[in-house]
Formats: structure tokens, C-alpha cells, sequence
């Protein structure tokens, strides 16, 4: 099993400094990953429901603020000598396919094929309508097409592509990706289009536990979305064993004593915890990422529950 953490992109936390801190500190504990959000602007009014809290309120609405995802895991990279970088996720419609793909592939190099690109169709259509792109409906289209455009353009000689959204020929595209083929790519979202996507397109599967319409907070739910999973992988020819299974859940909580029968995964004591995360690697997940930055934004109190997770739990795994 090899886990992760989620990094600020906003807030208290996100400052030069204070990312850099936590990012180190990350590589010291023996993290595999570090992951950040992709939101290049936020609207003032948003109506459209987040997916990933009850009520569909965006945590994000309230300050306006948002770093650009690249330049960020760019910055870190520097920081950093070993971590992978991961685009979580990378809403893929948000950007002209050539840009993304040169941008990725520079990361890529400059950080010595530590990159992971994250992908996602994306939700907040006051977002799309405001950066001026392919209709909000057909983004789930807009992203298949720009990441077989990806695959061209980092793994060809002679790049040349021909869509309904993005046609390329007669061009350079240099450096290629330090990674062969290429960048893995993971596929975040729980509905049939993203484990379609997943099946057809990429190399991991990265479901949230927290989605309230496609819920896979519990290991059974998870269980249900990875046979349906397995049911894609095989109509494209694939061995579902060979699809990486990435989870990511917001909860956390490590208590002195067990915690009782009814409580939430990843709720109690060590042993408990540990446990679950057994129960996970039983049914195939790989990689776990935690959302530390859910349960505070006070540095101290992020770094003792990463702290707290690779030295109290992991060990008990």
C-alpha cells in the first residue's frame, strides 16, 4: 500500500513557506504522493452542486482563492527530491490540450518523472462559461479527446491528431515526459462515464469516498464500484487487475482507545485503522490518499496528523 496527502491550494496554508514545509515533511514521513485541486478562477456565483458535500456548497466559494495547479506542483518540485506530483485533478476541458501537454511534459522532466496526471471532466459550469470554452454538456467528450491528444503528443515522433475539439499535425513536440509510454493517468470520479474512462483511457482509478449522488465512503460501496469497474475494464480488452485503484477519503481520526462498533472507517485507534486500511488492500486499492487538510488549517496540527498517521498507523499495517 503506498498513500498520500492532499496539499493547499487556498487559504492560510497555501503560502510559499508553509507548502514547502509540508511538502518536505511529507517526503521525510515516506509519503508516495502529494496531490492538488485545479480551479483556475472562481465565480462569484456559483450554482452549480459541488459533488462532494451533502448540500453542494464548494468549500472554495467563500475565499475566491485558487493557485494554479501546475505552476504549484512546479514549485514543489523544486522543493522536493523524491514525492510523486499529482494533478487532483487536472479538470481537463480547462485548458487548450497543446498547452496542458507541453506544461505536463515539462514537469515531468523537471522533476524527474515524478508526475501523475489526475483527470477530470469537471462541474462548476459558471467556471467553464467564464474561461470561454466547449459547451459545459460536452466536457465528458472534451476530455476523452484532449487525453488521447496527450498520448500523441508524448509519445510520437511525428505528432499529428485529427478531432472534433483539437486537430494538430506537422509540429515538435519536445521534451517528451521522462516517463514511459507516459505520465500514469488516473481517472477521479465515482459515475459509470469516469470508470468507463478509466477502463478505456487510463492507468488508475481515483474515486472519493465522500460523494453523496455515487457514495463510496464504505468498503462495500467501494467493492460495488470496482466490480463495475472490472465489467468496463474487460469490454476494453483489459485486465482490471492491471488498472491501479487510488482512494481517497476525508476522514480521519486517531483515537487513544478503540472507538465503538458503529463507528466510521478509518475512526478509532491504531489498530482499528489499520485494519481498514487491510480491509482496502484486500479488495485491490493500491494507494491511499489522506485529506488532512479537512480535519484543520494550523500547520502544527497538519503536520502531527501526518505524523501521527506514519508513525502511529502506518507501522500497524
Amino acid at each position: 500500500m503506498k498513500y498520500g496527502f492532499t496539499l493547499p491550494g487556498r487559504g492560510q496554508l497555501a503560502t510559499p513557506e508553509r507548502l514547502g514545509i509540508i511538502a518536505r515533511k511529507g517526503e521525510e514521513l515516506g509519503f508516495d504522493s502529494l496531490l492538488t485541486g485545479d480551479h483556475i478562477l472562481v465565480p462569484r456565483h456559483i450554482s452549480s452542486p459541488y459533488p462532494y458535500t451533502e448540500g453542494g456548497e464548494f468549500p472554495g466559494s467563500g475565499s475566491g482563492e485558487s493557485m494554479e495547479q501546475i505552476t504549484l506542483l512546479s514549485y514543489i518540485a523544486g522543493q522536493t527530491s523524491k514525492i510523486r506530483l499529482v494533478t487532483s485533478v487536472l479538470i481537463v476541458p480547462h485548458r487548450n490540450p497543446l498547452l496542458a501537454a507541453k506544461s505536463l511534459a515539462t514537469l515531468d522532466v523537471l522533476s524527474g518523472g515524478r508526475l501523475v496526471v489526475g483527470v477530470g471532466v469537471g462541474w462548476m459550469r459558471e467556471e467553464f462559461e467564464a474561461l470561454g470554452l466547449p459547451p459545459f454538456e460536452e466536457r465528458g467528450a472534451v476530455t476523452d479527446e484532449y487525453i488521447r491528444a496527450f498520448k500523441v503528443l508524448w509519445t510520437e515522433d511525428d505528432p499529428h491528431f485529427e478531432g472534433k475539439y483539437i486537430s494538430f499535425d506537422d509540429i515538435s513536440f519536445l521534451p517528451k515526459p521522462v516517463q514511459k509510454p507516459h505520465p500514469p493517468i488516473w481517472v477521479g470520479g465515482e459515475s459509470r462515464p469516469a470508470l468507463r474512462r478509466t477502463a478505456e483511457l487510463a492507468d488508475g482509478w481515483y474515486p472519493l469516498g465522500s460523494n453523496p449522488t455515487f457514495p463510496m465512503g464504505t468498503p462495500e460501496q467501494l467493492k460495488a464500484g470496482l466490480a463495475r469497474l472490472a465489467q468496463y475494464a474487460e469490454r476494453f480488452g483489459r485486465d482490471p487487475s492491471t488498472i491501479e485503484t487510488i482512494y481517497r477519503t476525508h476522514q480521519f481520526e486517531l483515537k487513544k482507545e478503540a472507538a465503538g462498533s458503529n463507528r466510521l472507517p478509518f475512526v478509532g485507534d491504531a489498530d482499528q485503522i489499520a485494519g481498514d486500511i487491510r480491509q482496502y488492500q484486500e479488495m485491490g486499492v493500491t494507494s491511499m490518499i489522506w485529506d488532512f487538510l479537512r480535519q484543520t488549517d494550523d500547520l502544527d496540527q497538519m503536520l502531527g496528523l501526518m505524523e501521527d498517521f506514519a508513525t502511529k498507523v502506518w507501522p500497524k499495517v
